[in-house]
């Protein structure tokens, strides 16, 4: 039986800290973007990078950093959590998130830092250090996700409806025989409806698809989110995978992995993972030379099981500078 069988994640974070700053940023286009700041103002600085696209960070984030360690920095990227508008997707694209970042470490006065992301966050941590190098000291990668026709094929395709057809069923089912085809289009034509009802009720069920994968341990049951939670997290996906993460062409981070070689990186990844399959994390490690591949059996993909948590906070605690 595995060993973390009876234990929650909680055991392996360190315990609930406020955040000795919470700002609002303007960051231009319209868009004010929330950040906080919690842990050592002189510690190692890192930035966290939530998932999605839409999925907003929160105070569970901040406990996989040693507060005495680590000044840590968490962001709701552009669209979600507690950034305004909420649920926009004008001027809402992987090169705009990466600007901001960019624009959050300069007001923050910090000369680099170690990048920390999850699923989404992993594709927009490897953009954003290809793009700005020099403002990256370490990058720390659960659940890899690397925006790819082949990942979006997996996961909106049949893939891994093929291991739970029945929650599959509750997906598709939604959508006309006719559409079917093409369920991101299908569900975006849904999700910017203009019609608010019309566009819940297309959020819940995206959103209850991709939840319900998330943990090994998953009966299958997505749940119901909140509405406006759903709709803005839905749309705000959607928007990204519509436009296949807005990169250049198809396979674009792997083909440039030689601009970050010289970068140190660990790799967290589930053996289990539904939704981003480890293929995709080992061929990552496979393309960065000073990369280190942490496979966690019984894993699936969500930051919060138990195995996943246990491998975050052992990465960190282990980082000497």
């Amino acid at each position: 039986m595995d060993k973390y069988d009876s234990k929650t994640a909680a055991q392996y974070l360190y315990p609930p800290i406020e955040p000795f700053a919470r700002h609002i940023l303007a960051v231009g286009d319209g868009h004010e973007v929330y950040i906080e700041q919690s842990g050592n103002r002189d510690g190692i600085p890192v930035v966290v990078l939530h998932g999605g696209p839409g999925g907003g960070c929160s105070p569970a984030m901040r406990r996989y950093f040693d507060p005495k360690k680590y000044h840590v920095t968490l962001f709701d990227q552009r669209g979600c959590g507690r950034s305004k508008p909420h649920a926009s997707v004008e001027n809402n694209t992987t090169w705009d998130l990466v600007a901001d970042i960019e624009k959050i470490r300069d007001a923050l006065g910090i000369s680099q830092w170690i990048v920390f992301g999850g699923s989404w966050g992993t594709t927009l941590a490897l953009i954003y250090a290809q793009a700005h190098p020099q403002a990256v000291k370490r990058l720390v990668l659960r659940g890899v996700f690397m925006m790819t026709q082949r990942e979006l094929a997996w996961f909106y395709g049949g893939g891994a409806g093929q291991f739970w057809p029945e929650t599959w069923a509750r997906f598709v089912d939604l959508i006309p025989e006719d559409e079917r085809g093409d369920l991101i289009a299908a569900y975006h034509k849904r999700l910017f409806s203009g019609d608010t009802a019309v566009e819940v009720k297309y959020g819940r069920a995206w959103s209850a698809w991709e939840n319900a994968l998330a943990s090994v341990r998953s009966t299958g049951a997505g749940g119901e989110a909140p509405g406006e939670y759903a709709r803005a997290f839905a749309r705000l996906e959607n928007h990204y995978f519509i436009n296949n993460g807005f990169l250049e062409y198809d396979g674009q981070i792997l083909d440039q992995m030689h601009k970050i070689a010289h970068i140190p990186g660990t790799i967290v990844q589930g053996r289990f993972d539904m939704i981003c399959p480890p293929v995709t994390a080992w061929t990552l490690a496979e393309a960065w030379p000073r990369s280190s591949l942490r496979m966690i059996g019984m894993a699936g993909h969500s930051m919060s099981e138990p195995a996943i948590s246990d491998a975050l906070v052992k990465v960190m605690d282990g980082i000497t500078a």
